[in-house]
């Protein structure tokens, strides 16, 4: 049985309006199902709702909110969101139709009625407001999730679209998962034997080690690093792990913060599975394709920072992507603005790249932007995205950021 408290029940019983109503009742659905037995307040929430997912009843939904009195819908807690469908600045670049980019701008006004700011990232924990240790939350993006878990000791569920509004409607969340302490103790042990050299390399062993995890609930332990990653290695090797494993916490020892040593989050004497050079290179080869005809490069999912930006630039200073093969790069708006006062943006363009704000390349409608655009063969050093993009009709290929760059100036894959 859901335990609620006199503001709790207050809100189920409408005394708050119909838009927290609603919210409650998600919340005791949701909280029934995993057996919570309370809630938990949450301090702040990432909403994931892209009008891919969304659609138009989603999009009406939203807007059926947004008609409530003020009072009724205002969000509770601070509410960011992950990258929408379209950069409404550059859309028309890419050949995104315009009946898609209509949606998204109701969507986002539905939105920013609700009080929610339009941050537009998946990379809100660099950017906006990173959580810290045992901070409860609503966090949507997969990629979000497992860094806030796992890099700074935050405690958050995969919230799907309504659970996470309806945490923002109310502050809360029932307390199931990894907001209990049960659930984030290590399960699996890791130990990494392999070189990591790059970001792709940091997303091949979060995809090794994922697709070896076989529930929700399975919490990986990796030993065996020798230094620490920067925020960006670990966010990529995150991101993988949350893509091809569905798992929202991981520990590394010595690294994350509950795992000062491997003791503090699972049995020392459980097995280790071994992650070696072979299994990283097993995993590329699986990527490699037949010939080596390429038609766009994408560095997204996640989101660029500013210091992957910089990187990106100075790659590209001075030289030009080939007329048969597009270039895309995708930060968020407040990343965008740096890099445009930084000289970045300009050594991007300057080379026929095209950088985008506020989106992620699979968010956008990446079938149908393909299919106008020609692209079927896609390079990235992202190995979230491509394993994504696998089921949206994209041939797939994992390079460092610097073969994909020499790939795009060459017209064709390079090693």
């Amino acid at each position: 049985m859901l335990k609620l408290d006199d503001h709790e029940q207050a809100m189920l019983a409408g005394a708050e309006g119909r838009a927290r109503q609603w919210a409650m009742q998600q919340l005791i659905q949701v909280g029934r199902f995993f057996d919570a037995k309370e809630l938990v307040k949450v301090s702040q929430v990432h909403l994931m709702a892209d009008t891919e997912a969304l659609g138009e009843e989603g999009v009406r939904f939203l807007e059926g909110i947004a008609a409530y009195p003020e009072a009724e819908r205002r969000v509770r807690v601070p509410t960011v969101t992950d990258p929408r469908g379209a950069d409404f600045t550059a859309y028309r670049r890419i050949k995104q139709k315009e009946e898609f980019v209509e949606l998204e701008k109701r969507a986002a006004d539905a939105l920013r009625a609700l009080g929610i700011l339009m941050t537009d990232t998946c990379i809100n924990y660099q950017t906006i407001l990173p959580p810290v240790k045992g901070e409860h939350l609503a966090f949507g993006d997969t990629g979000s999730t497992i860094y806030a878990n796992s890099v700074l000791g935050a405690r958050t569920n995969f919230e799907g679209g309504p659970s996470a509004l309806s945490a923002a409607l109310t502050g809360r969340v029932p307390r199931y998962g990894f907001h209990l302490d049960e659930h984030r103790r290590g399960t699996t042990r890791f130990a990494v034997e392999a070189w990591l050299a790059d970001y792709s390399d940091w997303g091949a062993l979060g995809a090794v080690i994922g697709r070896r995890m076989r529930s929700y609930f399975e919490v990986p332990v990796i030993e065996g690093i020798a230094s620490a990653p920067t925020s960006d290695q670990i966010k990529h090797f995150g991101a993988a792990l949350a893509s091809y494993g569905s798992t929202p916490l991981f520990h590394m020892v010595g690294v994350t913060p509950e795992a000062g040593r491997l003791s503090d989050v699972i049995d020392d004497r459980a097995p280790a599975i071994s992650i070696t050079d072979a299994d990283i290179s097993a995993y590329r080869a699986s990527l490699t394709p037949a010939d080596d005809t390429l038609h766009v490069v994408v560095f997204a999912a996640p989101q660029l920072s500013l210091i992957e930006l910089q990187q990106l630039g100075a790659l590209l200073d001075g030289r030009k992507v080939h007329p048969s093969v597009s270039l895309i790069a995708t930060t968020s708006p407040e990343i965008k603005s740096a890099a445009d006062r930084l000289d970045i943006t300009r050594k991007i363009d300057g080379a026929g790249g095209i950088l985008l704000q506020g989106v992620c390349f699979y968010q956008m409608h990446a079938r149908e932007i393909g299919e106008a655009n020609g692209w079927r063969r896609l390079m990235s050093n992202s190995a979230k995205l491509v394993n994504i993009l696998g089921g949206y009709n994209y041939e797939t290929v994992l390079g460092s950021m610097e073969a994909c760059v020499e790939s795009a100036v060459a017209g064709r894959i390079v090693a």
